[in-house]
C-alpha cells in the first residue's frame, strides 16, 4: 500500500514539474523521453525495494535504485517550487480575469506560463542534477585530509606533537571500486601518524561485505598501532537472520577480520600509549546512540583500569554519546572521537568559514571539531559510503590531528 501511496503523490507531483518542460519545448520526443527516464527510474526503485528482488540487508542494486530515484527527485522539487511561485501570481490574475471579465475572457482566465521563468526553473535544476550526477560518478571516492591542532596544558611533554590519524565509517558493502579504496588507504599512510583509529561502521551489515578489502586495509601501518570500536552496523542489526547463533557468529567473524587486519578492538576497554616514563590512556567504547540505535558502550566500564588524572583519549562511534553522557562526566575526556553521520553525505562546506547539512536538524554535533567544557569532539566525515551511492559537497574524510603541549585552543 505504502508503494501505491508513493506513486500517486510522486505522479501528480512530476506532472507539475513537468509543465516548465512543457513550455520551453514543444518536442513532443523530448516529453516522451522525460517521462520514459521517470518510469524507469522509478520503476527499478519499486523493483528493488518491494518487488521480487527485495533481499535482506542492502545490496549495490538497491543504492543505485535510491541513488537514481535521488537524482530525478532534487531536480524536480526545484521545478515543482518554481513553477508553484509562479503560480502564486497566475492564479490571482485568474480569478481576477473570472470575475471582471466573464464571458470575455472566453473561459481563458488562467494567464499563460512564461516562457523566461521555465527556462530559469530548468536552468536552476540542472545544478543539483549535475551536483547529484558528479556525486554518484566521482564524489564518494574524493577522499579529502583534514588537519587540526589542538593544545592542551596537561598533555605529557613526551607527547608534545604527537599525531593521531581517524578514519570512520568504512561501509565496504558500498563499495564498487577497489584501486580507489587501495588509494585511499595509501593516502593514510601517507600522513605518517603516530597512531591511527578507526572509530566504527566497518561494514553495512555483513562481516562478508570486508572480506575483498582485507588485502587492501592490511596496509594500514602506524608505529604505536591500530585500534577501533564497533558501530550500529557492525552488530548485524539490520539483517533477518536465519538464528541468534548466526548473527553471534557473524559478530564474531567480524572481530576476526578486525584482528587481522591489525586493529586492537576496544569492547568497552582501554590501553595505554607509552613514551618513556609518560602515557596517554585511549578508551574504546562499544555503540551508544539515541534515536534507537543501540547502546552497549559503557564507559564506567571501560576506564575501570585508568586513572581519572591520565590524558584520555575516547573512541565512541556516535556523537550523540558525547553530548549526553561524555562531556558532563567527571574523568573529563580530553578528546572524543565519533563518526556516524556522515555529515549526510550530502551538504554545502567552504572550508573555514560555513558548512552546512540536512543533519544538523538530527544531530548537534554532525562534522568536525567541537569544544565544550574544555573538551573536544571531532565528528569525522565518514571514508565509505551508505545508502545514497555517493557525496555531495559533504567529501570522504581522513582527518589528522596533532597534539601540542601549551595554551588551551582559543
Amino acid at each position: 500500500m505504502r508503494w501505491i501511496i508513493f506513486l500517486v503523490v510522486f505522479v501528480v507531483a512530476d506532472f507539475y514539474a513537468y509543465q516548465a518542460l512543457k513550455t520551453v519545448s514543444k518536442n513532443n520526443w523530448i516529453h516522451l523521453l522525460y517521462w520514459i527516464i521517470t518510469v524507469l527510474v522509478v520503476g527499478n526503485f519499486v523493483f528493488q525495494y518491494y518487488g521480487l528482488n527485495r533481499r535482506d540487508g542492502f545490496t549495490h542494486a538497491h543504492a543505485y535504485a535510491f541513488g537514481f530515484l535521488v537524482l530525478i527527485v532534487v531536480p524536480k522539487m526545484l521545478l515543482i517550487g518554481i513553477m508553484f511561485a509562479e503560480d502564486i501570481f497566475r492564479v490571482p490574475q485568474a480569478l481576477f480575469r473570472y470575475f471582471t471579465e466573464g464571458d470575455t475572457a472566453k473561459g481563458k482566465y488562467m494567464p499563460s506560463r512564461r516562457g523566461f521563468i521555465s527556462k530559469l526553473a530548468l536552468g536552476l535544476a540542472a545544478l543539483p542534477f549535475a551536483s547529484i550526477l558528479y556525486g554518484i560518478y566521482k564524489g564518494k571516492y574524493n577522499f579529502k585530509v583534514l588537519k587540526y591542532t589542538l593544545s592542551f596544558q596537561d598533555l605529557p611533554e613526551a607527547f608534545d606533537g604527537y599525531k593521531i590519524t581517524q578514519i570512520s565509517d568504512i561501509h565496504s558493502g558500498s563499495f564498487d571500486n577497489k584501486d580507489k579504496v587501495s588509494y585511499a588507504v595509501d593516502l593514510i599512510n601517507e600522513q605518517k601518524s603516530d597512531v591511527i583509529f578507526f572509530t566504527g561502521d566497518m561494514v553495512n551489515n555483513k562481516a562478508e561485505e570486508m572480506l575483498p578489502y582485507v588485502e587492501v586495509f592490511n596496509k594500514l601501518k602506524a608505529k604505536d598501532g591500530l585500534f577501533s570500536v564497533l558501530g550500529n552496523h557492525d552488530y548485524g542489526d539490520y539483517v533477518n537472520w536465519s538464528s541468534p547463533e548466526a548473527k553471534r557468529k557473524n559478530l564474531d567473524d567480524l572481530k576476526s577480520i578486525q584482528k587481522q587486519i591489525g586493529f586492537d578492538l576496544l569492547l568497552n576497554e582501554s590501553r595505554y600509549i607509552k613514551r618513556g616514563e609518560e602515557k596517554i590512556a585511549i578508551i574504546g567504547v562499544e555503540n551508544w546512540g539515541v534515536g534507537g540505535f543501540k547502546q552497549a558502550g559503557d564507559l564506567k566500564k571501560a576506564v575501570k583500569d585508568i586513572s581519572k588524572d591520565d590524558f584520555k583519549v575516547l573512541l565512541s562511534h556516535d556523537p550523540s554519546h558525547w553530548d549526553h553522557e561524555v562531556v558532563k562526566d567527571d574523568y573529563h575526556y580530553h578528546i572524543t572521537l565519533s563518526g556516524h553521520t556522515h555529515g549526510m553525505q550530502f551538504g554545502i562546506e567552504i572550508p573555514g568559514w560555513f558548512k552546512w547539512s540536512p543533519v544538523k536538524w538530527r544531530y548537534k554535533h554532525w562534522a568536525g571539531i567541537y569544544e565544550q567544557l574544555g573538551q573536544y569532539i571531532n565528528v569525522n566525515r565518514g571514508f565509505g559510503y551508505l545508502a545514497f551511492p555517493g557525496r555531495v559537497g559533504i567529501w570522504p574524510e581522513i582527518t589528522v590531528i596533532e597534539l601540542k603541549k601549551g595554551l588551551h585552543n582559543a
